[in-house]
């Protein structure tokens, strides 16, 4: 993309759209009885979905094949790092953690590798959220240490992951039968692993939790889909800061359901990172 693009309205809307659904289906896989089950059950159903509908959609263009699957292979290991991070950690510590530090890398990154070019008040915009994000990290609970490194090492591979679907998505000609092959090839390895390892546990789990396998797999789809959409739109950077207003919703819904305790300053932090998307949207 050669110039910025200014956000439009709508395109703002969908991406807090997706961050909604984002948050959400955390939500679901924190909230599960056993994270790293929760997390192959709900990509299980994300690649069924995609099986099911990707007959019906053209196939992407040659050239973002080798994109998608390196796209999938990062998002293997993504998925693994949540349920490993959730097993040990509070989401509304680790989430923002995960969530909230690739944005800046994105941008950083974007800039020279996708020939983005972001304005004073966008940079503004990503810097006022990456800091509401380590505000939120600043109440340290003690043996949290392993999860802060888990998560860290995923905003990693997010940011990354980030970078190879800006390029793929504008090659593919198609957002949806690009994400949708992402989550064929991310989930299927996946669940076929966890047969291998846990079969029998697995087949319980899934009896027990199908249904809300379902919504967690159709919110990740939805999620990740409008956020490539978005991306043909706008800029890659302003995207993923956009995006991270889910720590928001994550937050509230950590708080609300889960019944983690958020205190003061964590609130405070999350209302630097809204006031952040407000910054990029008037960019």
């Amino acid at each position: 993309m050669p110039a910025e693009q200014p956000v439009t309205l709508s395109v703002f809307l969908i991406i807090l759209m997706a961050a909604a659904l984002h948050a959400a289906w955390n939500a679901i896989v924190k909230g599960g009885e056993d994270s790293s089950l929760t997390t192959v059950t709900v990509t299980g159903a994300a690649a069924l979905i995609a099986a099911v509908t990707l007959p019906f959609l053209p196939a992407p263009h040659r050239q973002s094949w080798p994109l998608i699957a390196a796209s999938a292979l990062l998002s293997i290991g993504y998925y693994v790092l949540v349920g490993r991070t959730y097993k040990i950690a509070d989401m509304s510590r680790t989430y923002p953690l995960m969530r909230g530090t690739a944005p800046l890398i994105v941008a950083l990154a974007s800039t020279v590798i996708l020939g983005d070019r972001l304005g004073a008040r966008a940079w503004c915009g990503v810097v006022v959220i990456c800091a509401g994000v380590l505000a939120m990290t600043g109440d340290r609970k003690p043996g949290q240490s392993a999860g802060t490194r888990l998560a860290l090492l995923n905003a990693c591979i997010i940011a990354s992951y980030t970078l190879v679907d800006g390029v793929g998505v504008r090659r593919s000609g198609s957002a949806a039968s690009y994400t949708l092959w992402i989550f064929l090839l991310t989930g299927a390895p996946l669940v076929a692993w966890t047969f291998v390892r846990r079969g029998v546990q697995f087949r319980s789990y899934v009896r027990r939790n199908w249904r809300l396998a379902a919504v967690g797999g159709a919110g990740t789809i939805a999620s990740y889909g409008l956020a490539l959409w978005a991306m043909t739109e706008t800029s890659v950077a302003v995207v993923a800061a956009l995006r991270e207003t889910a720590i928001i919703f994550g937050t509230l819904i950590a708080a609300l359901l889960l019944k983690e305790r958020i205190d003061r300053s964590r609130m405070i932090a999350a209302l630097t990172i809204a006031v952040g998307a407000v910054v990029l949207r008037a960019s």
